[in-house]
């Protein structure tokens, strides 16, 4: 990659089209006053989010809210899409100079952002680990709509990577009792490493005091509705895009006085926009990665240049993967002629 006076050239992973990638060559320009230059070391994949890019699902009526912060192209495609990505600060800002930090950039090897969009990596966290903010942002955002109590039976329907990192989150509680639930027994070393109780669905603890559904299936829906206890709030932080879900309202969801609620990353919950940026939810979820069994979260390791070959099955819904992560060794760094 060549850095000229003013701008530069390196790779970025772009969705092409239905099932498809390609890294491209990108364009970059150099930092002015208030901006630094990252090369990339890690980026990390949301399965859920960039596999409905990739399966083109993203509903028209969403092409503006689901833009990620960097995004470049519109949807359907193409789009350079992704928001976990760990880097250090090689040109640019002097107080960020040499740092490790994280932002919320799609997969590039090389590029140019506002300071202000650089969150520094604490010391005790890897940046390998550090790609995990976005997820546990979400899993943050989802505890606050949740509103969880010490010592409340918590269930956890789904045990993809937020599904654990809430889990874990919701176990901090004095006195709290968690369990994940999925269909894939072999979550269960990895549940329980980090503190936490696991069942399959026909196991499924009930008369939960608060129940959060990361499945994105309409059988873990079903599954999180059962676990409620009378009166206790399902937390849904699946999204589908474009597809349609039943729902099973009916039977007793009335009668038990449930409650479905959504919680999406996107917003702070309105009773905290008067206290919390989204900067201060950025670096609150940075230190809660601090502990290291949290790296039993990363399940894979890809070299960047293997994307569009790995990224199909990464992104299948079948395949069993938590967290993938993007390896950058490969990169050059940025030279001046």
């Amino acid at each position: 990659m060549t850095v000229t006076a003013g701008t530069g050239r390196t790779r970025s992973l772009w969705y092409t089209g239905d099932l498809s990638c390609a890294i491209q060559t990108t364009e970059f320009a150099r930092p002015q006053t208030g901006e630094v230059m990252v090369q990339t070391l890690f980026s990390g994949i949301s399965r859920g989010t960039e596999g409905l890019v990739f399966r083109g699902e993203v509903p028209e009526c969403e092409w503006q809210r689901m833009r990620a912060p960097f995004q470049s192209g519109d949807f359907p495609f193409p789009v350079k899409y992704g928001y976990a990505n760990v880097g250090k600060v090689v040109e640019g800002d002097a107080a960020l100079m040499g740092q490790t930090v994280f932002s919320l950039y799609p997969h590039q090897g090389v590029f140019t952002l506002p300071s202000g969009s650089c969150v520094p990596v604490p010391a005790d966290v890897l940046p390998e680990r550090a790609v995990l903010t976005a997820n546990m942002e979400t899993a943050l955002n989802a505890i606050w709509d949740g509103k969880p109590s010490p010592g409340d039976h918590i269930c956890v329907v789904g045990g993809g990577v937020v599904g654990l990192l809430t889990a874990y989150v919701a176990n901090g509680l004095p006195g709290s009792t968690v369990t994940v639930v999925d269909t894939n027994a072999a979550r269960a070393p990895v549940a329980r490493a980090l503190g936490l109780g696991f069942s399959l669905p026909e196991d499924a603890p009930g008369d939960q005091d608060l129940v959060f559904h990361t499945s994105a299936t309409p059988g873990g829906l079903g599954t999180a509705l059962t676990c409620a206890g009378d009166g206790a709030a399902i937390v849904e932080m699946s999204w589908y895009g474009a597809r349609e879900v039943p729902v099973p309202l009916g039977q007793d969801f009335h009668s038990r006085r449930l409650k479905l609620i959504s919680s999406q990353v996107g917003t702070i919950p309105a009773e905290r926009q008067a206290r919390w940026t989204y900067r201060r939810r950025m670096e609150t979820a940075l230190s809660l990665l601090s502990d290291p069994v949290l790296d039993r979260l990363i399940s894979h390791r890809i070299p960047f240049d293997s994307l569009p070959e790995q990224l199909p099955d990464i992104l299948n819904k079948a395949s069993d993967v938590l967290a993938a992560l993007v390896v950058y060794d490969g990169e050059s760094k940025p030279t001046t002629p």
